[in-house]
């Protein structure tokens, strides 16, 4: 199996969940990670802290396999017409979140931690 450590980069982004929902109780904001093949510009695999199974991997598959190359819009837009539960706002921020740093780092702008 071959690795592709240099391809293949992870980026997570957070919201504020509204109140009065269960994922609120829980974790009080949203987390969504993408990774992404940078080579293709294509989500791999992607995760969130929302309450339920369902949720979760309806979000998941929704966005696997997405390309990137067209900005956040069509994701926001895929996601606005696939999920009507009440956490809509906080997860298309997140994924607004987790875009912007993928072009930061595509861009060569991403801050690092490491001299």
């Amino acid at each position: 199996m071959q690795k592709d450590f240099g391809r293949h980069i992870l980026f997570s982004g957070y919201a504020k969940l509204p109140t009065g929902i269960t994922a609120m109780e829980l974790y009080r904001v949203v987390g969504l990670v993408i990774l992404v093949d940078m080579e293709t510009e294509t989500i791999l695999e992607a995760d969130c802290t929302l309450a339920t199974g369902v949720a979760r991997k309806h979000v998941s598959k929704t966005l696997t396999g997405q390309s990137l190359k067209g900005g956040a819009e069509p994701l926001v837009k895929l996601i606005d017409q696939v999920y009507q539960g009440s956490a809509k706002k906080a997860i298309i921020t997140a994924i607004r979140i987790s875009y912007d740093k993928y072009r930061s780092f595509k861009e060569g702008t991403f801050p690092t931690m490491v001299d």
